[in-house]
This record gives structure tokens, C-alpha cells and sequence, in this order.
């Protein structure tokens, strides 16, 4: 299973950016923040790799092609946070977003982005704060993919911190799709932006379609659609 991990945050780097208020004055604790959000981030990874490590020798298949992790940057943190009218402060980020970690798992199957979730949230020590299903309901341009917020406590040396992390789970065509798409809405040309929109949306129903013919094959290899895997 592959794993990409962004690089950290340097600290010269966040004395480039110029940090406004809060986050100038206490860059030491920013880098604490992110530090904390890394280290859930390491949590819910090592979850899912032990989950798709059973998997194999249970059912001889994984439900986990590979992983991306990334913490949002701090260009990033501090427009969401404008966006949205937020404070800017470190206190801010913690309470308001939600997303600043993130996980995003690609999956070969569509049902194995219900089986890893399931998997995953039913663990006591995860928390499930909310589900956004953009596989049964897709976003208007055609995205598709399971969107889910957790908390899940992290220990320092000093304390137990619950941390959030948005674990974003998907087929390998779904992030396909996804990837070109993020590619092309930064390079349209104004004057044929609906056409390449609903060139977009046509990919994407072909992609689901796709989606769900191999569903139907990987149900006739390793089982039938009730979720009775063949061992």
C-alpha cells in the first residue's frame, strides 16, 4: 500500500507568510498545533493500515489501495478562516475547522468505502462527528466520494488531546475524476466554461458507471452483494 505524506510545516517558512495577529505572535504554538494534528493524523493512518493488513490475510484482497495524508497549509487555514468570518487565532482553528488534517483513502470497490468506514468508526476510541455521503447524493459538477470528520484522542507527554481529522474515502476512478477535475476548473477559459463543466459531469456518470460494473465483477470473483466475502 502506497502512502504519501506531506512534507512539515518549517518554521522559516511560516516567517515568510508574514501571520497576521495570533499566529505571528505565538508561531511556536502554531507549530505545536499543526505538530498535534500530524500526530492524529498518524493515529487514524496506522488504524486503516492495520485494518487493510487483517483484510489481507482474512480475505486474501485488500479493501485499501493507498493512502494520501496532508495538513492544510497556512495560506489555506487563514483564507478558510476569513471565508467562513472566523477569528484568526490558533483557538479559532481548533474549534472551527474541521479539515485542517486530512486522510484520504482510495479504495478499489465501492463497497469498500462503506466496509473501511464502518470498519473504522466502530473502533471506541473514534468518534464520529459527521458523514457526508457525495456517493449516494454526488455534488452538481459530478464529484463523488464518502466524506467523514472524526475525533480520536491523542497522547502527549503531558495530556490526552481529542483531535479532528476529515477522512476522505473513494474508488480509484472517483479519484481520477477528481484529480483532473481539481487540474481543469483552474484552467478554463471563461468562454467555454459550461461546455468543459458538462464535459465533466459526462466523465463523471461514466465513471460511475464504471464503478459499478466493476462492482458487479468483484462480486462474482470474491462474493455475492450482501457482503459474504469468499475465502
Amino acid at each position: 500500500m502506497n502512502m504519501e505524506t506531506e512534507r512539515p510545516i518549517e518554521s522559516d517558512h511560516l516567517e515568510m507568510l508574514e501571520l497576521p495577529g495570533d499566529f505571528a505572535e505565538n508561531a511556536h504554538l502554531y507549530m505545536e498545533l499543526m505538530m498535534m494534528y500530524r500526530s492524529a493524523i498518524r493515529e487514524v493512518q496506522t488504524k486503516l493500515e492495520v485494518l487493510n493488513d487483517e483484510f489481507s490475510v482474512r480475505y486474501k484482497r485488500n479493501p485499501i489501495s493507498f493512502i494520501k495524508t496532508r495538513v492544510k497549509t497556512p495560506e489555506s487555514i487563514l483564507n478558510k478562516l476569513k471565508t467562513k468570518g472566523y477569528p484568526v487565532t490558533l483557538e479559532s482553528i481548533y474549534l472551527h475547522l474541521h479539515d485542517v488534517a486530512g486522510i484520504r483513502v482510495v479504495c478499489p470497490f465501492i463497497d469498500d468505502i462503506y466496509e473501511v468506514s464502518r470498519m473504522l468508526t466502530k473502533q471506541d476510541d473514534i468518534t464520529l462527528l459527521q458523514t457526508k455521503d457525495y456517493i449516494q447524493d454526488p455534488k452538481p459538477n459530478g464529484y463523488r466520494s464518502l466524506h467523514l470528520i472524526v475525533e480520536i484522542p491523542v497522547f502527549f507527554s503531558d495530556r490526552k488531546q481529542p483531535m479532528q481529522v476529515e477522512v476522505q474515502i473513494r474508488t480509484i476512478a472517483m479519484d481520477f475524476w477528481a484529480s483532473l477535475d481539481h487540474q481543469l476548473r483552474y484552467k478554463k477559459n471563461p468562454e467555454h466554461a459550461k461546455k468543459i463543466s458538462e464535459d465533466l459531469k459526462e466523465c463523471a456518470d461514466i465513471i460511475a458507471a464504471t464503478d459499478q460494473r466493476m462492482q458487479t465483477i468483484k462480486y462474482d470473483i470474491y462474493g455475492d452483494e450482501s457482503g459474504n466475502f469468499l475465502t
